[in-house]
């Protein structure tokens, strides 16, 4: 998110601060008694959907869709609508009245059409913004639920939480060393610490009717700022567009949106191509000139022409297939928060990914729990004695899930990231709960994850207990959780049979031993420290001589798709890598399940960071699963595949994820388990968190690409035929071969609905079975020049030597003219479908795979017959009907362009082979 003008947001604010309420002036108990809610309860259900109905939805007006008229105007802001328009003039000033209205009706069918497809894309991805709107956890009646949003409304109770957007404004009544970066407000760019005190001016500034800058509202939360540390909870006093971010949303304005690079690729050609129209056009002006063809008619011919060789399609053609493919992503559970993406994901060759979660299940259990000199497997039956109460006792209080039971008598469910839930669930299923322990020890402070220490702290106050805690006198108590080593290095003693020991190398080793061999089997090993305090203690030194208590192991199977999708990647071109936080025979455990490489073995973040650059370039070549690593070791390892010019998919879910989601081709978040910051740093959101997700989106950018290259080969092949066909006819001495109208119908019905047709073409078989498209690679490769050049020569060729075959002088121009336009418009129809599949369309795919297409080209059908049949419309186009033979003829000929196309495919695979 950029900063905004702050000077002139920070001068708006003193304007509207008198008819807001200061929120930061009034105490926490206040502020609920003004919303009328409960700092600790929230709103009732009842008076959330009140309030709802009241308040409206909370969300941003959106500045940057495109309204119905920008996109009806847009329209008519186009090369192709001025030389129209060109013409339309000329018609006029010379007379040509019916040909003037002619001229208009093919300009207003051609807007309607580009019109219907421009909204159909702006539905399509208006459609997707609505899937994109993060969730929120509040309080209703007392309980922690997770709701979306936007469904937020002035009173809830919500809880913040490193790592997210905050989701509305809000007065903070709970703060635990929260700091929320508010640089995209304010612009002040270090992270603000919040409190809960209240705010009150500063006797220098003024009366108490002075402004207080939003920067020093230190007891506020506002709406579209990150959490960047601890946690809290806020009561919500704005949404939507009454928040300081809606505000500023409301003054900046509409944006015109940026295009892709594909569309920005197109529009090029098409500018490319409109300046050889020119030259084009004045050779068939001259030439028909010098012939004796009337300088009007010629003047409209060229006019036509140039309409004729221009495909203004293109891009238009391009917006609808990105966008309906970013639907497509959507319906398999990709959604797309850059368009980009969607092409760019057609060229990825490899795709580093996650484990927990996206390669395995992220249905954490509980399994193996060791203390001391035993282990223990988790069951119904396990006998708890004091070692293993204290392991499970610390690791549900150390623990931001929390306990919940539906109904009385229910079985209790953990709300919260899955490794935590499945600890607060193993505890309660043993008899150990965590609602009843946290009200015997409620926590007071915390020390909280953050990935370079790996682990986190909760202090706990235990002064009510009989017996505190190892030691006579203790007033709190450390629990501590994380990575093994992470919490070794905080520990100087261990826990043996109820008592503390000091820690030796024995002891350490006997601990990384069973590390290994829960985690060869496949578990994440989490490991649990704890310490007495006194009544006064320094928050930063809780994490020191820490007594080392145990291991919890904790199994993720693989997701049972994962085998499947990393098979079709290696079929596909595509590397898959695994790099993850876990232990690298964990990791080497599930990598071999699922069937990446694990032949060169796992480098650890350890070794990542003792490599020089070259040997960092050459083990990323060689090495497809990475254990141990930091978010920074993430950010280098796409740094060097993007060097060594791999298009590089990656995926995150924490808050140091960002830059490598930045730095790569296609940043992947995780939807379920990852963090707002993570989400709006990456260009792709896993609604379901898999890895065959990510298959299965790239399958579709390739589909994609594939399209529009497929409706450029059809559209332009038959231009170039048209050109042929007017250049040929004109320098041989033939009579015109089509008027400027005919031009212009065969233009409008040919690349209208066919051409959007083929931008909905399904996958293709094989399409995974080849290598990726290389990024760079331009729209026109060798092969399709060449095809478009002979395709287009095989046109020409039909449509005049059909017209020439059944030349009969008695029936005059008209005649021939009608059956240049007829062949000429017949042939699309079939080159269309030769153009839908790189294979031979029997080989590749059902015929009837794309009905639309078939609808389009009957359509399309219908309307030829009805200008050359019907006698109100053939003095307009200059058409005469036909005769059965005539026609039946004119067909025939034009299914040869069909067939041979066929040929060509059909040889260029055996070529191959």
């Amino acid at each position: 998110m950029k900063p905004f003008a702050h000077d002139t947001i920070e001068r708006s604010k003193q304007v509207q601060s008198s008819t807001k309420t200061d929120w930061h002036r009034l105490t926490a108990e206040a502020t609920a008694e003004r919303l009328k809610t409960s700092t600790t309860d929230g709103l009732s259900e009842k008076d959330a959907s009140q309030r709802l109905s009241q308040f409206g939805e909370n969300q941003i007006d959106d500045q940057l869709g495109r309204s119905w008229l920008q996109i009806l105007l847009g329209q008519l802001r186009s090369s192709l609508v001025y030389l129209l328009m060109a013409a339309a003039v000329i018609s006029f000033l010379i007379g040509e009245v019916t040909d003037t209205f002619a001229i208009v009706a093919i300009i207003l069918l051609n807007s309607a059409l580009g019109y219907w497809q421009d909204m159909s894309a702006e539905q399509s991805l208006a459609e997707l913004k609505k899937h994109s709107v993060p969730d929120a956890t509040v309080y209703r009646d007392g309980r922690r639920v997770v709701i979306p949003a936007t469904q937020i409304v002035p009173g809830d109770l919500v809880i913040l939480q490193f790592g997210f957007l905050v989701p509305a404004d809000g007065r903070l009544v709970q703060t635990n060393n929260l700091q929320i970066d508010e640089s995209a407000l304010t612009g002040e760019s270090v992270p603000v610490d919040k409190t809960i005190d209240v705010i009150l001016p500063n006797p220098v500034d003024g009366p108490a009717t002075s402004f207080t800058p939003l920067g020093d509202r230190t007891n506020l939360a506002f709406a579209g700022t990150m959490m960047t540390q601890g946690h809290g909870m806020a009561i919500v006093t704005e949404t939507g567009m009454s928040t300081e971010l809606g505000d500023v949303a409301g003054s900046l304005g509409s944006v015109t949106p940026e295009t892709t690079p594909l569309q920005s690729k197109l529009a090029k050609l098409s500018h490319n191509l409109a300046i050889a129209a020119v030259a084009i056009v004045l050779v068939v002006f001259l030439a028909g000139v010098y012939a004796g063809e009337p300088v009007r008619l010629m003047m409209m011919t060229a006019l036509s022409l140039a309409v004729a060789i221009v495909p203004e399609g293109l891009p238009a053609v391009a917006t609808v297939g990105l966008a309906l493919g970013a639907r497509e992503m959507f319906r398999r559970k990709a959604l797309i928060r850059e368009l980009p993406a969607v092409e760019t994901l057609g060229s990825v060759s490899v795709i580093c990914s996650d484990k927990t979660g996206t390669l395995t299940q992220n249905k954490m259990t509980a399994t193996i729990l060791d203390v001391a000199n035993y282990q223990f497997q988790v069951n119904d039956h396990t006998h708890l004695n004091k070692d293993l109460r204290t392991l499970l006792l610390s690791g549900c209080l150390c623990n931001d899930a929390e306990l919940q039971i539906d109904q009385p008598g229910g079985k209790a469910k953990a709300i919260g990231e899955p490794t935590e839930a499945a600890l607060v669930e193993v505890a309660d299923n043993l008899g150990i709960n965590q609602l009843q322990s946290l009200k015997e020890m409620p926590r007071v402070a915390e020390v909280s994850f953050s990935s370079d220490r790996k682990r986190m702290t909760t202090i706990h106050d235990v002064s009510g207990l009989p017996f505190p805690i190892f030691a006579t006198g203790a007033h709190h108590v450390a629990f501590s959780k994380g990575a093994v080593q992470s919490v070794l290095a905080t520990s100087t003693h261990v826990h043996i049979e109820g008592r503390p020991v000091p820690l030796t190398p024995k002891h350490v080793d006997r601990i990384c031993r069973s590390e290994d061999e829960m985690a060869r089997a496949g578990n994440r090993v989490l490991a649990v420290a704890i310490r007495p305090l006194p009544t006064e203690f320094e928050l930063d030194q809780v994490e020191e001589q820490m007594i080392f208590i145990g291991l919890i192991g904790l199994l993720d199977p693989p997701r049972p798709e994962a085998k499947l999708a990393v098979e079709k990647c290696k079929s596909a071109g595509i590397r898959p890598i695994m790099i993850t936080g876990d232990h690298p025979l964990t990791a080497l455990n599930i990598a071999q399940r699922i069937g990446i490489d694990g032949s060169s073995g796992v480098i650890s973040g350890q070794e990542l960071a003792q490599m020089s650059r070259d040997d960092l370039s050459d083990a990323v070549r060689r090495v497809s699963i990475f254990a141990r690593v930091s978010p920074n070791d993430k950010l280098n390892i796409v740094e060097v595949l993007e060097r060594q010019h791999e298009v590089v998919a990656m995926t995150g879910d924490g808050v140091n994820d960002a830059p490598a989601l930045k730095q790569a081709n296609v940043g992947v978040a995780m939807g379920i388990s990852g963090t707002d910051v993570s989400r709006q740093a990456a260009s792709m959101v896993l609604l379901d968190d898999n890895f065959s997700t990510i298959v299965a989106a790239v399958e579709q950018g390739r589909t994609v690409f594939d399209n529009i290259r497929k409706f450029v080969l059809y559209a332009m092949s038959g231009n170039v035929g048209e050109v042929l066909v007017m250049t040929i006819g004109v320098l041989f001495g033939l009579p015109l071969p089509l008027l400027p109208l005919q031009i212009l119908w065969v233009n409008l019905v040919t690349d209208g609905l066919p051409g959007l047709a083929l931008a909905i073409e399904p996958t293709e078989p094989g399409t995974m079975n080849r290598p990726p498209i290389p990024l760079r690679e331009p729209i026109f490769n060798r092969e399709m020049r060449f095809d478009l050049f002979w395709i287009g020569a095989w046109i020409c060729l039909a449509s005049l030597g059909t017209a020439a075959y059944l030349w009969d002088d008695s029936k005059g121009v008209v005649h021939f003219r009608t059956i240049v336009f007829s062949v000429l418009t017949f042939t699309q129809m079939a080159n269309v479908f030769a153009c839908r599949t790189r294979q031979t369309i029997f080989q590749s795919m059902h015929l009837f795979a794309n009905v639309w297409l078939w609808v389009a080209v009957g359509s399309t059908f219908l309307l030829q017959l009805l200008v050359i049949y019907w006698s109100p419309v053939q003095g307009i186009f200059g058409t005469v009907a036909l005769s059965g033979n005539d026609l039946i003829f004119c067909l025939l000929s034009s299914l040869g362009v069909f067939f041979m196309i066929e040929l060509r495919k059909l040889f260029s695979q055996l070529g191959s082979e």
